[in-house]
């Protein structure tokens, strides 16, 4: 057949498909699709319903008395849109709202692990999302006050399982890392100076008179000091530790001899190449010992590649699946807190890359929890 011919066959066929009026698909009277029942449910069943809560969970507002009323909780997520402490890109206050799309396909019904055969979210503890604290972005002492009321309010309030438990615990989901500091300042109310392991690319432990303090103290307080703060306000432990640190440093000695005075020890990126996961979950044990734990986890910790979108990435980082692996080795630890910050999803990819890994260290965070109650 000439190429002539095919083209009038072609053409022939769809003036014949846009004929009107058209056949018929079914007979007079008869429906062409099932009847559905007018019962059927329009309230649950799609995790993409409703209001963005983290994995679905039930969303309480924790901050109000009026509105938490009996609702109890044993493990709280909590959003801190804060990144005007950022000394590079700022997008991090818009990492809370970032992470929750993240973990939209998550559920309740739809979260057991094929590691351990547990789901969190179906444990003894009550797994809620407070919101984010509203959070003004022109003045950073007013914010971090608002943030360091929401904390101590949050996890103030009567635990769902007390026999777990006499306080709820805070998963934060920031916002660059200065807010990290009001974290620690409620877990030190209930339960004293806590053992800091800070997954992250940079010391953070800056002297303020280093990084923004020579321009003025308001400057001074900022996502690459507070760990320097914390220690100051007596809220750490001596035996903290970073993990997946590359990052260059202002002064050659002083970073790190000022480092160690703030009472952390150091896995750097490149150590995970010589002793492998199962080495780096050892340090980390060996360091915190018994202590009461915080988690926080900078996004910047994994490479550009898992996690472009963030406010200083920084090459040669981890993979997701490797932070993800020592994260669960850290399960029989008492952690008392943790968060994940720093995600600035305009700088993410259209596939979410940099959200889908926070949204899985957030749970993570949760697993752990779960799996070690921690009593006063």
């Amino acid at each position: 057949m000439h190429l002539r011919d095919v083209m009038f066959v072609l053409g022939a066929a769809r003036t014949r498909a846009w004929e009107f009026p058209q056949k018929p698909m079914s007979m007079p009277g008869q429906k062409l699709f099932p009847v559905i029942n007018n019962n059927i449910d329009i309230v649950t069943g799609s995790q993409f319903n409703g209001l963005a809560t983290y994995a679905n969970l039930p969303y309480v507002n924790c901050l109000s008395d009026e509105e938490v009323r009996d609702k109890k909780y044993d493990i709280a997520i909590l959003g801190a849109p804060f990144d005007t402490g950022v000394t590079a890109r700022p997008g991090a206050r818009y990492g809370p709202r970032g992470i929750r799309i993240g973990s939209e396909r998550k559920a309740e019904d739809f979260a057991w692990s094929v590691y351990t055969g547990r789901n969190p979210l179906q444990s003894w503890a009550t797994v809620v999302d407070c919101g984010d604290v509203p959070l003004t972005w022109l003045d950073n002492n007013v914010a971090l006050a608002q943030l360091d009321k929401a904390h101590t309010v949050a996890s103030g309030r009567k635990p769902s399982n007390e026999s777990y438990s006499a306080h709820p615990r805070i998963i934060t989901l920031g916002g660059d890392h200065t807010t990290t500091l009001s974290a620690l300042r409620s877990t030190h109310k209930h339960w004293g100076p806590v053992s800091v392991i800070h997954f992250d690319s940079h010391i953070d432990t800056w002297d303020p008179a280093v990084l923004g303090g020579g321009i003025s103290d308001y400057a001074g307080l900022n996502h690459g000091t507070f760990l320097h703060i914390a220690h100051e306000e007596g809220l750490i432990r001596n035996t903290s530790i970073h993990a997946g640190i590359r990052a260059p440093l202002a002064r050659r000695k002083g970073d790190m001899r000022n480092d160690i005075r703030c009472g952390f020890a150091i896995v750097k990126a490149r150590d995970l190449d010589k002793i492998g996961t199962a080495g780096v979950i050892s340090q980390i044990k060996e360091r915190v010992g018994d202590s009461k734990v915080y988690i926080s986890v900078d996004i910047d910790v994994l490479d550009p590649a898992f996690a472009p979108a963030t406010g200083t990435p920084e090459p040669g980082g981890w993979s997701s699946r490797e932070l993800l692996t020592i994260l669960d080795g850290l399960n029989d630890l008492d952690i008392v807190g943790g968060d994940v910050v720093e995600v600035s999803p305009i700088y993410d990819t259209s596939g979410q890359t940099t959200a889908l890994a926070a949204a899985e260290i957030v749970f993570s965070l949760i697993e752990l929890m779960v799996d070690n109650p921690v009593r006063n």
